[in-house]
């Protein structure tokens, strides 16, 4: 998708879509940012538990700019820290990839590979939005996108090309993760909505480019796509796995029990 058509500001009908299309996407790069997060002080070599720490940082970077646009969109005067530290999980909007455990260190990797080619053609489609605001952000966004990218695909192809155990440690990461990746392509109501006025791409628009990229990176990699099957859904309507709700009993902790503390 090249382009997006321009369209008169948003309706109020519209501004309820952006409210919830901008949940998922700051939601997304809270739970990842989250998870990646948990790599710190832990990855097999210093190199990669910097890189890791400084993926997650971004990742929570474009949080704040999301739920920030969100509380404002919304209008009933709730921050970016509202909306991530004091929503209950089935207000969650983030695919459920992004939740899954982080397993060893290449399931991590191939977790990021396959949400960094639909996160990046996601970001490549919004700097075209009809909303001035949402633009900006996603030329902000992919920058570092393009970064994590590159940094994922180069780390798979490595472990996927490279002995025989990392190899079969790469495809049983491949077969476990695949099953959660239909959802990236499935359009919420709110979703369709904002690509009707021209806000947002829809949602299948984006297989096409992620399939490119997702297939050349696995040929170098000599890993074998999964075969297409089942694909599990739900986190779009808030309906999440278990993993969602030991991250935000960590990650909400301190403002639950310690309400409006700041440092």
């Amino acid at each position: 998708m090249s382009s997006l058509p321009n369209m008169n500001p948003p309706n109020i009908d519209t501004q309820a879509a952006l409210f919830e299309f901008l949940l998922q996407m700051g939601d997304n790069t809270l739970i990842l940012g989250h998870r990646v997060s948990e790599w710190c002080g832990h990855a097999p070599v210093l190199e990669e538990d910097i890189a890791l720490a400084n993926t997650a940082l971004d990742l929570i970077g474009q949080t704040q700019l999301w739920l920030g646009l969100a509380g404002e969109i919304e209008g009933q005067g709730q921050t970016a820290d509202n909306l991530a530290y004091l929503r209950d999980a089935a207000q969650f909007r983030n695919v459920l990839l992004v939740e899954r455990p982080n397993g060893d260190f290449g399931n991590t990797i191939m977790r990021q590979l396959l949400f960094d080619a639909w996160h990046h053609e996601m970001l490549k489609a919004l700097q075209n939005s009809a909303e001035p605001r949402v633009a900006e952000i996603a030329a902000k966004a992919l920058k570092e996108v393009f970064y994590q990218f590159e940094r994922s695909a180069d780390l798979v192809i490595r472990m996927g090309d490279g002995t025989e155990e990392s190899h079969q440690r790469m495809q049983a990461s491949l077969d476990d993760n695949w099953p959660y990746t239909g959802e990236l392509f499935v359009a919420s109501v709110s979703d369709m909505a904002l690509a009707e006025a021209g806000i947002a791409p829809a949602a299948d628009s984006l297989k096409a480019g992620w399939d490119a990229s997702v297939n050349d990176i696995l040929e170098q990699a000599t890993l074998k796509r999964p075969e297409s099957g089942y694909m599990h859904q739900g986190g779009k309507r808030g309906i999440h796995t278990e993993h969602l709700g030991f991250i935000l009993a960590d990650m909400q902790f301190l403002q639950r029990a310690y309400p409006g503390a700041t440092w």
